[in-house]
Order: structure tokens, then C-alpha cells, then sequence
């Protein structure tokens, strides 16, 4: 007896053939678990509050529906209809990208508002018939200045990644913005974790009696992601290890974190001193030489990335199979987006982490964050000295210290005697005496 096909398919959520047809040609088989459970209660206008893990499908999930209202109940009112704000202009190009391949079939026309692009050809995409526009909170409040009518239609306004987006500091930007918008709107708030207080704030001040669909927390386990620890003794030891790694490891594309820009700058002369193919991504790179490192990357043209905070959000690159942690990362939530780049779509992943003794209790507090523990490893042929503290608190941190890190010295300040006859002269001019010099 044959048992029947119970998952569903993208018809059964009752899509436009037209947006079905882009479905087929992108060659999607099935919604995901996020999309199955989003995209009816959006195009039922309900306002949703929404927990995926990136790579879950989430920008079609919000995307497809969406579309679908704009093809189904068209209006004749004048003015944008859709606006969906994101934190990083890569992901925003992203997602401008799938949005324009949802449409080839439809007369829908979308526009990108992101920082480092020219402003006026901005602007016409604001004012000449446009139906969606994706942008970044920065420059689109620039455009505001301008002019604070352009959303007084506005149908939906999408928040993807807001938790994101808080951490970044565009808080009041986006509420700022939320406010120029139509009060009748559909909202959509999308984020990776509902942990986050901010996330559940700002959901309380732009979503009317949302439809909640949480589909994981940050807590749940990347079980397609190999979540590896290798210690180092300092510094110099872990420019070795990674060297190694990118240069015996089995991978496709790899990704190499650093907490700050300088050091992504060292990590990127380096393995480009050792002959490895890499490319460089930080906030201060123009936006002319970013566009062209992530073509370089996506072609496989460079097979390393070394990559600040920036690409932990938004960089969506097939073929990402090596996440390589330099510097520990800052918290549990920034180290959940930074492996959130391998793993994706069912694809399987390995993450390593390369821990010196000063990052044993951030990577310590991390595993507990996370209910897990990684795998430690070795490199044989650069086995260490450094084998993790020799007492630890059942938390997993070293014992004798808060953060493990050395105290700092007080200067020693030296006091100065100071009598009451010098306190009684102080602030007097100094009278000349009238006796004659024993000259």
C-alpha cells in the first residue's frame, strides 16, 4: 500500500499561477516550515511577530504572500505599497534580488534604497510608480528629509531581522520611520530569536493582535552545523592554526571572522600571504569595492572571506561549508548569526573556533547560552601547551577570576607633604625685602 504525500506544496497555499510559474522555474519543490506556516496568515492580512533561524526561508515566506496581495486585490491609489526594511545593504540587495525574481512574471516593479548608491536615481524609484521598496534604515530616513509623504499608502512594512537591527542601534530609526507610514497597515516584524526584550517592544509598539509563528529559539541545535573548539596559546599560534586549517581542510567557500576591523585587515594579509585566494569585507569599505568582493566570492573566484560582524547578517552565499571563529565572538547571539552562514537549506556545515586562554570563559559562557558543547579538536601538528583551565566552575569558566583576564596595575601615586606654613603662603605675591644685598 502506497502512503500518500502529506507535505505540501506551494499551490496548496493558493498562489498566483503567475508567481507559481516563478516558483517552478527557480526550481523551489516545497515550502518550508516557516513559509507553510507565515505566508497564509499573511495573506490574510493579519500582522504577524515571526522566529526563524536564518537559512530557514523566511524572505519568501514574507515575499510570496505579499506578492500575492499586490496580484490578487490591485489598487488604484497612487504611492508605494510595500516597504521592507532590513539592517545591511548586502541583505538588502538579497532580497531585492529574490523579490525581482518572484516578479518576472508580473507587472510588480520593487526598488533599493541602501546607503553608497547614487541618491537622485534613489528618489526616482520613490516617486515613479514603484510598488516595493527595500531599503536600509539610514538612508531611507535621508529621504524622509526630503519628503515624509512617500508611505502614506503604504499597505505592509516588513521588519526583517529586527533583532538585528536593534543590536545595530536602528531602534529609533525604525520606529521613526514606522510612524511616517499608513496607520491601516499590515505590519510584518521578522526576527532570528524572540529572547531578544527589544524584539518583543518593538513588536508591542507596530504589531495590532499579531499572529505569532516561532519556529525555533536561539537555543535549538544546528544539526546540520559541526560545531568544533581548537585552543591556542596566543596570538601567533592561532595565525598558524588558521593557516593550516584553510590550507588542509575540505571546503568550498570559507568564512573567517574578526571582532574589529583591524584585525580583519591582519587576518586578510595574512592568508593572502600564504598564497590562499581571499577577499576582505568590513563597514569601511566603499560600497563600489564590497559589490565586487562578494562577486569574486559568489564565483568562487576567492574561496575565503575575512569578515567582520557585517557579514554575520545578510551574507546568503551558496557553497559556505567552513565558518571559522577567530576572534570568539562578543555573545551567544552574535556567534548564533555568525555560524548561521553554513548550514543553510539542509546543506552540511562545520564551524571552528579558535580559543586562547583570555576567550575561555566568553566561548564558556557561550556553550552554556547555547545548552551545548563543541567539539574539541586538536591539530596534531600543532599541538599546543595551552589545555583549557586547570579548575573550572560549574558553569564551565575558570575558577579566580571574572573574565580570566589579567587585573590592571594601579599607578602608584606619591603623596606629597604638604606643611601648614606652605598652605598659609599659597596664592600670596612674594613681597621683595627692602634690606640691602650683601654685596
Amino acid at each position: 500500500m502506497q502512503i500518500p504525500n502529506t507535505t505540501p506544496s506551494f499551490t496548496d497555499l493558493g498562489l498566483d499561477s503567475r508567481l507559481l510559474k516563478a516558483i517552478n522555474k527557480l526550481g523551489y519543490e516545497s515550502p518550508t516550515p516557516v513559509q507553510q506556516q507565515a505566508i497564509p496568515p499573511i495573506i490574510d492580512n493579519r500582522d504577524c511577530l515571526v522566529s526563524a533561524e536564518t537559512g530557514s526561508g523566511k524572505t519568501a515566506a514574507y515575499l510570496l504572500p505579499i506578492l500575492q496581495q499586490l496580484l490578487v486585490s490591485p489598487t488604484k491609489i497612487s504611492g508605494i505599497k510595500v516597504l521592507a526594511l532590513c539592517p545591511t545593504r548586502e541583505l538588502a540587495q538579497q532580497i531585492f534580488g529574490q523579490c525581482q525574481l518572484f516578479c518576472e512574471f508580473t507587472d510588480i516593479k520593487s526598488g533599493l534604497i541602501t546607503g553608497g548608491s547614487d541618491f537622485k536615481k534613489q528618489q526616482l524609484a520613490l516617486t515613479h510608480h514603484t510598488d516595493i521598496i527595500i531599503a536600509t534604515p539610514g538612508r531611507l530616513l535621508e529621504h524622509l528629509q526630503v519628503s515624509t509623504s512617500y508611505f502614506q499608502n503604504l499597505s505592509v512594512l516588513i521588519l526583517d531581522e529586527a533583532d538585528r537591527m536593534l543590536n545595530m542601534g536602528f531602534s529609533y530609526d525604525v520606529l521613526a520611520i514606522a510612524e511616517l507610514c499608513n496607520k491601516q497597515r499590515q505590519t510584518l516584524l521578522f526576527s532570528a530569536t524572540l529572547t531578544h526584550f527589544g524584539v518583543i517592544k518593538m513588536a508591542d509598539k507596530v504589531l495590532k493582535t499579531p499572529k505569532v509563528v516561532t519556529l525555533n529559539t536561539l537555543h535549538d541545535g544546528h544539526s546540520n552545523i559541526t560545531q568544533q573548539l581548537i585552543l591556542a596559546d596566543d596570538h601567533a599560534h592561532k595565525l598558524k592554526e588558521l593557516a593550516w586549517l584553510l590550507q588542509h581542510e575540505s571546503y568550498n567557500k570559507a568564512l573567517v571572522f574578526a571582532n574589529t576591523r583591524l584585525r580583519a585587515v591582519e587576518l586578510y594579509d595574512y592568508v593572502r600571504g600564504k598564497g590562499l585566494r581571499a577577499g576582505l569585507l568590513h563597514g569601511e569599505i566603499d560600497q563600489k569595492d564590497r559589490n565586487r568582493t562578494m562577486a569574486l566570492y559568489r564565483d568562487g573566484t576567492v574561496n575565503t572571506l575575512v569578515a567582520t560582524d557585517l557579514a554575520a547578517r545578510g551574507l546568503d552565499i551558496k557553497g559556505i561549508n567552513l565558518v571559522i571563529n577567530f576572534d570568539m565572538p562578543r555573545n551567544g547571539i552574535a556567534y548564533i548569526h555568525r555560524i548561521g552562514r553554513t548550514g543553510r537549506a539542509d546543506e552540511q556545515g562545520t564551524t571552528i573556533a579558535l580559543v586562547k586562554h583570555t576567550e575561555w570563559n566568553l566561548m564558556a559562557g557561550i556553550e552554556r547560552f547555547l545548552q551545548q558543547q563543541f567539539i574539541r579538536r586538536t591539530i596534531k601538528d600543532l599541538a599546543g601547551s595551552y589545555q583549557g583551565p586547570k579548575k573550572t566552575k560549574t558553569s564551565g569558566k575558570a575558577t579566580g577570576s571574572k573574565d580570566n583576564k589579567e587585573p590592571v596595575k594601579k599607578a602608584v601615586v606619591k603623596k606629597v607633604k604638604v606643611r601648614d606654613r606652605d598652605k598659609k603662603n599659597v596664592g600670596k605675591r612674594r613681597v621683595p625685602s627692602n634690606k640691602p644685598s650683601a654685596e
